[in-house]
């Protein structure tokens, strides 16, 4: 935490080793609490990225991000308090100071941006904030940074005792991408799942900016909701902020597990949803289509009408199951996560070799690929190289002899033999003799 621009999320991507927070020379640019969860040889940290303390928002926020503020400072075991060591200490510095030392919370003091003589000198400054002497990193050139990390380990371990260890996140954690157009009600249902205030929610379009990582349980089955910004039209983003937001939403995408991919119920299929839904297909990631704000549509639609207008409007996700949900109060949302724990399991599904081999040899009997140029493709050896997404590798004759259209059917009787109903499987054409990986 600190006062804006002291480059908080700079050294929150560092210390986590991942591009998640949005680095930007705009005050205000980290909005919500970003968290991510670090694992080390110690056990696992919940590192929060929060916005600066004392900004006056573009879009009038200010109370909101003052409430998330509040709320990391609240539950949060130790602090890394982040000051500009090449502007030096500002009155805003020292009013952020004094709100840390009243919360009784052991204080890690970091000077960040030290790059020279005159950062040094004003980076031992920060001994008048009574925190002990701070720690003197770059967290743009990654110098000091490791260290940094070690001590907050080393000061983690201390809180919880010698006799504990930190928890461990379970390997079969399931991590959800939140994803949809502008407004649709991500956060909304973010909040719902969580049941606090976590991410903010406001008419104001563009509130999330970040892809914020949300851990969470239900029912035993331990989740991360990944909050995205909403995905809109390249034409339309209008400054940087606004580029990288759409970034961390694609690369949201590619870490997840399952996508959530909200659609309002109460508006028609547009070009965006569209975009997205065959991002998601693109990728191969198993995706639940969610229809948000149904209390407000069911009078004026069936879901059995709507099922029926999704596969006309979205042929390619004939696979993906829907959901018809509230986020504000919750309808149907336990069932949605149950569902999004079943597909993240279908998709670390491992199938035998001679299992997969009688499956596509039944499929090619029942038909096969269309002759190109006097040749028909054939299939020598099948086999299962990967999960999430569950990847089958084919060693053929030549893979330029199968067409998109067979390849559609082949994936459609491997979904329905294999036990993978519900999500994506990547297929992998590969001429036999090839020293390739098979794309694991």
């Amino acid at each position: 935490m600190g006062r804006p621009n002291v480059g908080k999320s700079t050294l929150f991507n560092v210390l986590v080793r991942s591009r998640v927070a949005i680095e930007d020379p705009t005050a205000g640019v980290t909005r919500d609490r970003v968290s991510f969860v670090l694992d080390t040889e110690a056990g696992s940290i919940e590192v929060v990225d929060t916005g600066g303390i004392g900004l006056v928002d573009e879009a009038l926020l200010k109370a909101e991000i003052d409430e998330q503020i509040a709320t990391a400072l609240a539950v949060a075991d130790l602090i890394v308090f982040v000051f500009d060591a090449k502007l030096g200490i500002s009155p805003l510095d020292k009013q952020v100071a004094r709100r840390v030392r009243r919360l009784g919370v052991p204080v890690i003091p970091v000077a960040n941006k030290v790059e020279g003589v005159r950062d040094e000198a004003n980076a031992t400054e920060g001994a008048v904030f009574g925190m002990g002497d701070p720690w003197e990193v770059s967290a743009r050139e990654a110098v000091g940074v490791a260290d940094l990390r070690d001590e907050i380990v080393r000061r983690a371990v201390e809180i919880v005792g010698d006799d504990a260890q930190l928890p461990m996140m379970p390997s079969d954690i399931v991590r959800l991408a939140i994803i949809g157009r502008m407004n649709v009600g991500k956060s909304t249902l973010v909040n719902n799942l969580v049941g606090e205030d976590r991410v903010i929610v406001s008419d104001v379009p563009g509130t999330t900016r970040d892809a914020i990582d949300v851990p969470f349980s239900l029912n035993g089955r331990r989740f991360v909701a990944i909050d995205t910004a909403g995905i809109r039209k390249r034409s339309t983003v209008s400054d940087s902020v606004e580029f990288y937001s759409q970034a961390r939403a694609e690369r949201a995408i590619r870490r997840a597990d399952v996508a959530l991919l909200m659609l309002d119920a109460t508006r028609e299929v547009g070009r965006i949803d569209r975009q997205i839904a065959g991002l998601v297909t693109e990728l191969s990631v198993p995706c639940i289509i969610v229809l948000t704000k149904w209390d407000l549509a069911k009078d004026g639609a069936r879901t059995g009408d709507y099922e029926k207008y999704l596969d006309e409007t979205l042929p390619f996700m004939g696979v993906a199951p829907r959901t018809f949900i509230s986020g504000l109060d919750g309808t149907n949302v336990p069932e949605t996560l149950a569902l999004a724990a079943e597909l993240h399991d279908q998709g670390g599904r491992r199938v035998g070799t001679g299992e997969v081999n009688r499956v596509v040899k039944r499929a090619y009997e029942k038909r096969r690929p269309r002759p190109q140029h006097g040749q028909i493709g054939k299939i020598k050896y099948s086999s299962q190289v990967g999960t999430y997404p569950p990847t089958i590798l084919f060693f053929v004759n030549d893979p330029d002899l199968f067409d998109d259209s067979w390849k559609r059917f082949l994936m459609g009787e491997l979904q329905e033999q294999l036990g993978f109903e519900e999500i994506p499987v990547k297929l992998v054409f590969q001429r036999r003799g090839d020293s390739k990986d098979g794309g694991r």
